[in-house]
């Protein structure tokens, strides 16, 4: 959310119009340095969500499936191990293989990151890693499929793992009467962050014959960008954000060291602890698992079946991050009148309602409909959510509970697109597949509306 060009001149022309305080790097009092964190952990939203709006929903997805096809032989297969892959599912397989590290990894870095007390260093580390394998994706080229599969899965594990880190500051920056708010304007300062970010990205892809540059290049150098953006942005976060001590909690009793399905496995138990903070983690995996598919395969849809040019698909997803500001701000304002839990649960129905309404959806004028409600609810629907969690959740903890949460936050979704494929293969219908994604909303509403929020915020402060 801050300087592309310098620290001083941005804030004053981005923050204030969207009516935040101005951020003034000096030293200041206790209260105010409470609300410069506030602000300060903002843009680390604004770093890297350029990473899954550039990386993972436009630019990668195609250019990784046109060098494993040229890397293919006549069968079509490219071969990893002696593993035969078809090269159009190769881009499927590396998203999930980097899902899969998540759920082995965030839950004991999360645990970790509550013991050590260093939670900053390990969001410096965590974006650190992720910008730089980003910025290498810059060297994809020729027929050379593995380089980008490997550098993309180091890249969304350590996305995934920055998240688990800022996330888990939110309590530390925030009292629970602010979390819907902070959370509200966390989410929709990241979407203007992509946006602008996939905005310069575009116009530099769409004009790169009159820059004298290829399409690939021009894809490589968003790539590269798209790292550097991440890395820089992350250093005001990292100015001004403070470690608190941790509550020595004892390594011995839960493994912070020990292995990944031993802590997941330690993690999901005492999960049990707080019963009504699972009941919540379980909705929530239901139905933004269901957000996520929509968000990854509606240009799909757009494209094959309502055979929508990619030039139009992209200016869908740059209206998207800019409406989804102003939804998530919006949804912030409406949760302080009826509560978080009400805003969502209402979100929920209008996802509902947007996905009937796909279905009918005949043309492009249709389908920006569709995209711009969908963009009103998203962000609402998961700053909320996230907020929700965080106080429902023991103190001293909050890393490696969201360690958990992360499992099916950006990008990581994997069960509703497996809903989605399924019913396109066995339908042959992209618009009952589309419908079929209404299920998980449903389910989400109705586990979501058994979730006492007051008896999970005593349950943790126990």
């Amino acid at each position: 959310m801050e300087t592309r060009d310098g620290l001083a001149d941005f804030p004053q022309k981005c923050l204030f119009q969207v009516q935040l305080p101005i951020i003034s790097f000096v030293r200041i009092d206790a209260p105010a340095r409470s609300q410069a964190e506030q602000r300060a952990w903002y843009f680390y939203d604004w770093a890297n969500s350029a990473f899954p709006t550039a990386v993972v929903t436009t630019f990668l997805g195609p250019y990784l499936t046109a060098i494993a096809k040229r890397a293919a032989g006549p069968d079509g297969f490219v071969y990893l191990g002696g593993i035969p892959l078809d090269a159009r599912s190769v881009w499927g397989y590396t998203v999930a293989l980097s899902v899969i590290l998540q759920v082995l990894i965030l839950p004991p870095l999360g645990a970790w990151a509550d013991h050590g007390g260093r939670k900053k260093q390990l969001l410096g580390a965590a974006a650190y890693l992720g910008a730089s394998a980003t910025m290498l994706l810059y060297f994809l080229q020729g027929a050379n499929w593995q380089l980008g599969v490997g550098l993309f899965v180091v890249a969304n594990v350590a996305f995934g793992a920055g998240n688990v880190i800022y996330n888990s500051f939110l309590p530390d920056i925030a009292a629970p009467e602010e979390r819907d708010r902070v959370s509200s304007r966390g989410w929709g300062i990241g979407y203007l962050g992509g946006g602008l970010a996939l905005a310069l990205n575009l116009l530099l892809y769409l004009k790169a014959e009159s820059f004298g540059i290829t399409e690939g290049h021009a894809v490589r150098i968003s790539l590269l960008a798209t790292g550097v953006w991440w890395a820089v942005f992350t250093l005001i976060p990292l100015f001004w954000l403070k470690n608190r001590p941790a509550q020595n909690r004892g390594p011995a009793r839960h493994g912070i060291f020990s292995a990944s399905f031993g802590q997941l496995f330690r993690t999901l138990r005492d999960l049990r602890r707080y019963p009504q903070a699972m009941v919540f983690l379980i909705a929530y995996l239901l139905y933004n698992d269901a957000i996520q598919a929509v968000i990854a395969l509606s240009s799909q849809f757009g494209s094959d079946e309502l055979a929508i040019p990619m030039s139009s698909l992209t200016s869908v997803i740059l209206m998207v991050q800019f409406v989804a500001f102003l939804g998530a701000m919006s949804f912030g304002s409406i949760a302080a009148r009826i509560g978080a839990k009400r805003t969502i649960l209402t979100t929920l129905i209008v996802w509902t309602g947007v996905l009937g309404y796909i279905y009918s959806v005949q043309t492009a004028k249709g389908f920006f409909i569709a995209a711009a409600f969908v963009a009103l609810v998203m962000g609402g629907s998961q700053a909320l959510s996230r907020s929700l969690f965080s106080q429902m959740i023991p103190r001293s903890r909050e890393a490696e509970y969201f360690g958990l949460y992360e499992v099916s936050d950006k990008g990581t979704s994997w069960l509703a697109p497996l809903f989605f494929g399924l019913a396109l293969q066995f339908t042959k219908s992209y618009r009952l597949a589309i419908l079929s994604l209404i299920t998980f909303f449903i389910l989400g509403f109705l586990v979501l509306l058994r979730v006492n929020v007051n008896q999970g915020k005593l349950e943790a402060a126990r």
